[in-house]
Order: C-alpha cells, then structure tokens, then sequence
C-alpha cells in the first residue's frame, strides 16, 4: 500500500481545509475560550484546535462546537489515548488532532469517519499514519525542519498532506504554505498572551495577517 490510495481517508473538513490556518487554542482554563475565539472567528479564523491540556475542554466542547457552527471548524488537540478519541467522536467534533503516532487512534477515527491529524517528524512515523487513512498528517515539532521538508516527504509520498505545527510564525506560515503544506498549525506567535488578559484588539491585528498570509495563493 503507498498510502495514496488508503481505504475511508475522510477529508480535512471543508473550514479548515479552505482556510489554511489552524489556531491552537491552549488555554488555561476552559472558561476563557470564548472571549478569545470570538476574535479569532470574527477576524477571519475558520478553525480551532482546542486542547485536551486544557481542564474542561470536553465540558466546554459542544456548546464551543455550536456557537462556531458555521463560521468555523472546533477540533479537538491533544488527544493520546482510545478513551478522548471516543469522546470526541460521541461530541460530534469535526476533527482531532494528536501529537503522537498510534495506529490505534488513526483506525479507530478512520472506522469512525472522523477525520484526524496525527504528529510524527519521521518520514517512517508520517507514512505509517497516512498510509492508513490520516486526512493529514502533522509534522511536530515544525521548528526542528524546514519548510522544504514537504518536498523531501512528497519525493517518496507524492499525495502526503502535510500540517506543521510547533513554532510556526508569520513568515515560516508563508514558507509552509508556498512549500505545498495543506495548512499550518500556529499557536504563541499568533495567540501572544490571549489567554492571559492580553490586549485583544492587538489579538485581532495579529489574526488578520495571519489569515491574510494564509489566503496568498490559495485561490481565495
């Protein structure tokens, strides 16, 4: 099997597929959310990664997924084990996000229809992932490659769809996307201290170039 052709891939969902940007939303607690996604989605943001670091976020989750329906995706981040998977599949989540690379987690969202993003920085780690059904797989920690890292992956895995994530920034966005990334992951050089209090009118200028950057090429 080269993974091109991997039975039941679900696609990325169309918000976060269109937009290029997720936004990892990692808050201290889950009773902050919406005062910063409201900036987020009103600034253009189409999808959310909330984080299972986060106490509450499955509290939270459904009235998150309710109040953003239609205006943006809410995934699921930081999900490890068997038991947060099936939790957010009975929450009717529109994707997940792990940063590890477990066949168990990829199997079961595949069997589920729910489309995941599994981490790995190996080419052995991402393959083994996409080749049995990942939408796209999640090049984590990014900071440790460069963006010419997509090229490398495609030689071998022409079709791969690739995510980086972990200290992506306004221009290392740009490098990923024009290096053929499907969308990047972006938390601190786009949050700042959000969920510390932090200015949110510098928040909403932050956002915009990000989602500026993010539309560039994209046919948009």
């Amino acid at each position: 099997m080269t993974g091109e052709t991997a039975p039941n891939r679900a696609a990325l969902p169309t918000l976060t597929r269109d937009g290029r940007l997720v936004v990892v939303a990692r808050a201290r607690r889950a009773e902050d959310y919406e005062r910063v996604l409201d900036v987020l989605v009103d600034a253009g943001v189409r999808s959310v990664e909330v984080t299972l670091t986060t106490p509450g976020t499955f509290d939270r989750l459904p009235a998150l997924i309710e109040r953003y329906r239609g205006a943006a995706d809410i995934g699921v981040g930081t999900v490890t084990a068997l038991d947060q998977l099936e939790r957010v599949i009975d929450a009717g989540a529109p994707y997940a996000v792990t940063p590890i690379t477990s066949a168990t987690l990829v199997e079961r969202a595949v069997a589920a229809g729910l489309p995941i993003v599994p981490g790995g920085l190996t080419p052995t780690e991402l393959f083994a992932s996409w080749s049995l059904g990942a939408s796209a797989v999640k090049v984590f920690p990014a900071g440790q490659v460069a963006p010419g890292y997509v090229k490398d992956l495609r030689g071998p895995f022409p079709g791969i769809a690739v995510v980086p994530s972990g200290g992506v920034d306004l221009d290392g966005a740009r490098a990923w996307l024009a290096a053929g990334a499907v969308a990047v992951s972006v938390g601190g050089p786009l949050l700042g201290d959000a969920f510390a209090d932090g200015d949110l009118a510098a928040l909403r200028e932050r956002t915009a170039r990000f989602v500026a950057a993010c539309a560039e090429g994209s046919g948009s």
